[in-house]
């Protein structure tokens, strides 16, 4: 199974302001807990709101909004991506997220995401062999 945890927004990421060294070194901990153990598939963090663009879609037609945007509690600073057996799991692996980060008032979210598998007979196996072959494609680069 696999899982993301979001790092959400707040005032301070979303004024870009950088970690501490001590903060850098506690997610550099954490992260390599996560190797170490086999789960982590990848962990970035984001760029404020002000430096992206969100793009909406009205009858087809995208319209784009430059950010920054206003509502930081629906933003998100960063993610990291683990495989894990269990979705208990995944919340013991968010448990251990560095309290240092926000000075110990930071909120994430754990979502799991869609498998194949899970989408059922609509995802054919036509479209099955396109997506293993998108799949193949882009680790491919």
């Amino acid at each position: 199974m696999r899982f993301m945890i979001i790092r959400k927004a707040d005032k301070n990421t979303e004024a870009g302001a950088l970690p501490s060294t001590e903060l850098i070194a506690a997610m550099m901990k954490y992260n390599e807990e996560l190797v170490q153990a086999g789960v982590m598939l990848a962990g970035e963090g984001l760029q404020p709101s002000a430096k992206g663009a969100r793009i909406k879609f009205s009858a087809g037609k995208p319209t784009v909004l430059d950010g920054p945007f206003a509502e930081t509690k629906e933003l998100m600073a960063g993610f990291t991506m683990i495989q894990v057996k269990s979705r208990q799991e995944a919340i013991e692996w968010v448990k251990r997220w560095p309290v240092l980060d926000g000075d110990g008032a930071v909120e994430l979210e754990l979502r799991q995401v869609y498998e194949m598998e899970d989408f059922g007979a609509e995802f054919t196996p036509e479209l099955r062999s396109v997506e293993e072959h998108l799949r193949q494609q882009s680790a491919a680069k």
